[in-house]
């Protein structure tokens, strides 16, 4: 199909623009890694752009040999990884019977939990809840509290609206159960969708600082982006970089070298949910 020469400056401007985007997005990047193997004269000179110079890997030399840093990239994946499968589980098994047709009061269920969307109890009721519970100092401080959004839950919702229903009558005429319906039919068919939210929720437990810096203490339990933070934040744990083994070390090349093994982990996941990504969003939004 032969497209008009407005539409062609109009795709070569959304080109140009969207190129420009995803530079200042990636160019902070690439300086970050730049910055992390060069040498620390360059970076103290302050030469450094978008090409190592002095390559040098004793940074993360640095990083790796810390303790502190396995303990919390190991809380972390533990937060992760559980806490996205129960945060699924309860996703689903919440918007399932939310979008069955033939369970009264449906609407003010969504209204429920569309309204904490926009109001929640604040910041000091939270903590005192946690606490009265005795989540303060675990992982599942970081876990339970936030385990189901229901930004994500409406999306699923809307995905198991969209679904035929002559699928689930043809089921329950076999004698199908709901959990036989819902394992069976519609999660099958939810894969794009599961995943796009599977990745919204792994991105955000594995991103949350804020939550362990009310609720951690215990280094033990830190995890790894409240590691990262403290490190980029806290001058002091900066300065304790330089020691006899690693002279050659800057505080501004281990922050760099912190951020980019905190940042590769998660990744290295999307490109194998990639696929599924803009077709889950899209499904999830279509219909309301």
């Amino acid at each position: 199909m032969l497209r008009s020469k407005g539409e062609t400056i109009f795709s070569y401007i959304n080109v140009g623009l969207l190129t420009l985007l995803s530079l200042t997005m990636i160019l902070p990047f690439i300086h970050i890694a730049a910055k992390s193997f060069s040498s620390e004269a360059h970076v103290l000179a302050k030469d450094i752009l978008l090409w190592p110079r002095g390559f040098t890997t004793i940074s993360y030399d640095y990083v790796l040999s810390n303790k502190q840093f396995y303990t919390s990239f190991g809380n972390s994946i533990f937060i992760t990884v559980v806490g996205t499968a129960i945060s699924m589980a309860l996703t689903v098994l919440a918007a399932y019977p939310l979008s069955r047709k033939g369970l009264p009061y449906t609407r003010f269920m969504m209204l429920l939990f569309v309204i904490t969307m926009f109001f929640s109890g604040g910041l000091i009721p939270t903590y005192l809840v946690v606490k009265g519970v005795g989540l303060l100092n675990s992982l599942w401080a970081l876990i339970l509290p936030g385990a189901l959004a229901p930004f994500n839950l409406i999306l699923i919702r809307n995905f198991f609206l969209g679904v035929p229903d002559a699928l689930e009558e043809s089921a329950r005429m076999d004698g199908a159960s709901n959990f036989r319906i819902l394992f069976s039919i519609y999660l099958p068919l939810s894969v794009p969708s599961l995943a796009t939210v599977g990745m919204f929720y792994a991105v955000g437990y594995w991103n949350q600082f804020f939550q362990a810096m009310m609720y951690i203490t215990d280094r033990s339990w830190m995890p790894l982006q409240m590691f990262l933070l403290q490190l980029v934040t806290d001058e002091r744990s900066a300065d304790m970089v330089v020691s006899d083994v690693f002279r050659e070390v800057t505080p501004e090349t281990v922050r760099a070298a912190a951020i980019l093994c905190a940042v590769l982990p998660i990744l290295f996941v999307y490109p194998f949910i990639q696929r599924y990504f803009v077709k889950g969003v899209m499904i999830g939004a279509v219909k309301g």
